[in-house]
């Protein structure tokens, strides 16, 4: 009888113990699997099933496709109702960001309250939906006539910045690798200012960061190629350089977002690339100096309503300081 209960107390502790054992091992799988979990992504995404109607693409019946590569329509313009929230977006677990695709060429910003990637279900339900508040976020940025957030434009050196009204052609390619996401794009044809030339744009974002790498490749050495800060009634502008005079930044903070609640900005430059530091009718600009060899800079966004994020002034300069001394070393 004792031998009987002693065995089945040992059957019961090997079972347990078993038990336990798979326990942990599910736990440790999908703590795995949440680190693995992608902290970037970018993505294009267009209509089927619908057709062009002038300039607007129409149809009751529609899906939406990603795609690695997109040539935009020569009907394409803005509200054309085509490519999903108007062109390609790139996130990281901080931030989003958009690039309309065309003429206007402006960089928005999506505020994001979660860590997760969120773009690939953006703007699906309704088109714009995008601008209303949600769990995740939302756009958060006016940009108007501006550029937005780090896009580029030509400066003619008084008020006016062109945009890309008149161009032969614009393709965007998708990149998402195990370094980070963004979108290559090419304007070929541009014609602005008595000049035609190409441009290339690499806009890339790495994990836990918010802050977007941009290089832009003119054919054509070219005086007034620019970058900008949308200008806000009320809000000032910063201006600051490292300590090795190598690298600077122009930041803006405040109440400059749709909702309204506070927004940072900011432009970071290697100073020997910069004519000057101007404004435009719409912009805080950062003016570059005639080249065709690329040009590098970020930009990034800190939203007060971020997961962890920055949630004041003081804290969105120290983050850009600390920034400003990286890049500097």
């Amino acid at each position: 009888m004792k031998k009987t209960v002693l065995l089945l107390i040992l059957c019961l502790a090997t079972f347990f113990a078993c038990k336990e054992g798979t326990t942990n091992k599910i736990n440790t799988e999908e703590t795995t699997q949440d680190q693995k979990a992608p902290k970037t992504y970018a993505e294009i995404s267009i209509k089927e099933g619908g057709h062009w109607e002038g300039k607007k693409y129409v149809g009751e019946a529609f899906t939406f496709k990603n795609v690695e590569y997109l040539k935009a329509p020569d009907s394409l313009t803005d509200h054309s109702y085509y490519v999903r929230y108007e062109g390609p977006g790139w996130e990281s677990n901080k931030v989003g960001y958009r690039l309309y695709l065309d003429w206007r060429n402006a960089i928005d910003i999506f505020g994001k309250k979660v860590d997760t990637m969120v773009l690939s279900k953006v703007g699906l339900d309704n088109y714009d939906s995008y601008h209303e508040d949600s769990e995740w976020g939302q756009d958060i940025l006016k940009a108007g006539k501006s550029l937005g957030i780090g896009s580029y434009g030509l400066f003619d050196g008084n008020k006016n910045v062109a945009h890309f009204k008149k161009v032969d052609s614009t393709t965007a390619r998708i990149m998402n690798t195990k370094e980070g996401s963004g979108v290559v794009v090419n304007y070929y044809g541009w014609t602005v200012m008595d000049n035609t030339m190409d441009l290339q744009a690499d806009l890339f974002i790495e994990p836990d960061s918010r802050m977007t790498k941009a290089t832009l490749t003119p054919s054509k050495s070219i005086p007034g190629l620019s970058t900008g800060l949308v200008k806000f009634e009320g809000i000032d502008l910063v201006k600051k350089e490292s300590e090795n005079g190598e690298w600077a930044y122009i930041a803006t903070y405040g109440e400059q977002t749709l909702v309204p609640d506070r927004l940072g900005m900011a432009l970071f430059y290697k100073v020997d690339d910069v004519e000057k530091i101007s404004d435009s009718e719409f912009d805080h600009l950062v003016v570059f100096n005639p080249t065709t060899k690329p040009i590098t800079y970020y930009f990034a966004a800190a939203w007060e309503k971020e997961k962890e994020g920055l949630k004041n002034k003081a804290d969105f300069f120290a983050y850009l300081d600390e920034s400003l001394t990286s890049l500097s070393q």
